[in-house]
């Protein structure tokens, strides 16, 4: 009991949280203005509003839940991304047609990541030249309204109506200014304690029934998922803060002095802000080892109660703490990297070395600021390269006098010596990953699928090397079969159109 009063307070100084910070919103908010011209605006303008109404909504919708809201993923790797995507476009043109969705799947990426549309970020992480991919948070709330409107299995009202009136108390008794009154509320709640410890010791246990089980699990299971969403909107505004923070460095005309003073009172207002104390008081809760035990044994306790177990909850929702981590550290790395930023610009060697280099980027910055809201149609400036070679005159190798080389008559005599091919078969390269790829497809339809098929379907282009490393990856799966007593017959036409024909043991890859 201790334990679900431990997990009941912490659930309703999270509402609060939530309740007290939607509340602020809904003060601050322009939607209360709710006029034409500012929908209009919104229709145009808010990401979430232009998915709703894209023609591609539910590909766009279905492929984004699927690979990072229902599995919690924060970065997905281009190369990843493409997969899973070509993946889920192959079952769709199955069912509707190869025309439903004619472009590439790094198209359809790359479309979702521009500016027009606003439902991806692509960037690139530190020390990686693979580019990666993460939903926005306007994407995420379009995900969870949609999640929203799906039939519940029932409306809960005890819970909530509990909620409202336990906050209602946590309010009242943290503003009390009487020590009496405060004391006099105390000697009531020990006395509700003591006489429950009797009614236990006296054999009585009251028990809730399994309405009020799955009514309490449902409510805890909704708040858990949407503070997910509300890391990716912190780490989205600490982003905001960050991109701010480098255009004012950009345009800054005055002292340096007065600059950090600016940046550094803007992220103290920051931090002490409503905001800024519940994330760090949310985040230094989590971090205890006790409670990060705690939540994992209540969970666990929960998760194997009879009634819960009947709703076919996600197994997830045993390590969601684990998510929330995973979350808060992705964020505290964005706080991370704008000091990265304050640090080098209060380096005074690199400042006065670059000085000049530094005049210039700022130039180019300030210009590329001015004109950011209105691009030019074309292209405005050209580079001949991405970055400046330089070379060295200590670096050029001295001259070397040729070789001249002494050649001796001899007799070749035959050999007998064991030596390695390995050099033969390392002339072409085969990428393994491409006839991977080719299988997966072809058993996304059928249960098993014969090498003969599966070359008909995509023929060699590599010839014999190819046909090899076919056989080496059924040689590596435990589920493909290699029957050698059925040979087969593979031909293919090579580089100077002649056809080849090869002999093989029967394969036959399976699912």
């Amino acid at each position: 009991m201790a334990l679900q009063r431990c997990a009941a307070r912490a659930a309703c100084a999270i509402m609060a949280a939530r309740l007290i910070r939607t509340v602020e919103t809904l003060m601050d908010s322009p939607f209360r203005t709710m006029d034409h011209d500012y929908l209009q605006t919104l229709r145009r303008l808010h990401p979430a509003w232009r998915l709703l109404a894209a023609n591609h909504g539910p590909l766009v919708i279905g492929f984004l839940h699927r690979c990072f809201i229902e599995p919690n993923v924060r970065t997905l790797p281009e190369e990843e991304a493409v997969a899973r995507l070509e993946d889920h476009l192959f079952q769709l043109r199955e069912r509707f047609g190869g025309e439903a969705f004619p472009k590439r799947a790094l198209d359809y990426l790359n479309d979702w990541a521009s500016d027009e549309r606003g439902w991806l970020r692509k960037y690139y992480r530190e020390m990686r030249d693979e580019p990666c991919f993460d939903i926005t948070p306007a994407t995420e709330q379009a995900i969870q309204w949609l999640a929203g409107l799906e039939q519940q299995q029932f409306v809960g009202t005890e819970s909530r109506l509990l909620t409202v009136f336990d906050l209602l108390r946590q309010i009242v008794q943290g503003t009390e200014t009487n020590p009496e009154t405060r004391i006099a509320e105390l000697e009531r709640r020990k006395a509700a304690i003591d006489e429950e410890i009797a009614r236990i010791r006296a054999g009585r246990l009251e028990f809730m029934d399994e309405t009020q089980l799955k009514e309490r699990f449902l409510q805890m299971t909704g708040i858990a998922r949407a503070l997910l969403a509300d890391f990716r909107q912190v780490e989205q505004n600490f982003r905001d803060l960050d991109r701010e923070v480098r255009m004012r460095i950009a345009t800054w005309e005055g002292t340096k002095g007065e600059l950090l003073e600016d940046v550094f009172g803007e992220r103290d207002a920051i931090a002490d802000s409503d905001q800024g104390k519940s994330f760090r008081a949310f985040w230094d809760f989590l971090m205890a080892p006790a409670r990060q035990e705690e939540l994992t044994t209540l969970l666990e306790r929960i998760l194997a109660l009879d009634p819960i177990a009947a709703l076919g909850p996600d197994r997830r929702l045993a390590r969601i703490h684990y998510d929330w981590l995973e979350a808060g550290e992705t964020a505290q790395r964005t706080v991370a990297r704008l000091s990265e930023q304050l640090r080098r610009y209060l380096d005074e060697q690199a400042w006065l070395e670059n000085r000049r280099i530094m005049t210039l980027l700022r130039g180019i910055e300030q210009r590329a600021l001015a004109i950011r809201a209105t691009p030019p149609p074309a292209a405005f400036m050209q580079l001949d390269e991405s970055a400046p070679r330089i070379e060295l005159p200590m670096e050029r190798p001295l001259y070397s006098p040729p070789i001249k080389p002494r050649i001796a008559q001899q007799v070749l005599v035959e050999g007998d010596e064991d030596i390695a091919a390995d050099a033969l078969f390392e002339q072409v390269y085969v990428d393994r990953e491409r006839l991977r790829a080719h299988i997966r497809r072809a058993l996304q339809t059928r249960e098993q699928v014969a090498l003969t098929t599966l070359l008909a379907e995509y023929p060699l282009q590599q010839g014999l090397a190819e046909l090899v490393a076919y056989l080496s990856l059924a040689a590596a799966d435990r589920k493909a079969v290699i029957d050698e007593q059925t040979p087969q017959s593979v031909a293919w036409t090579d580089e100077t159109g002649r056809t080849r024909r090869a002999q093989l043991p029967a394969v036959v890859y399976t699912r």
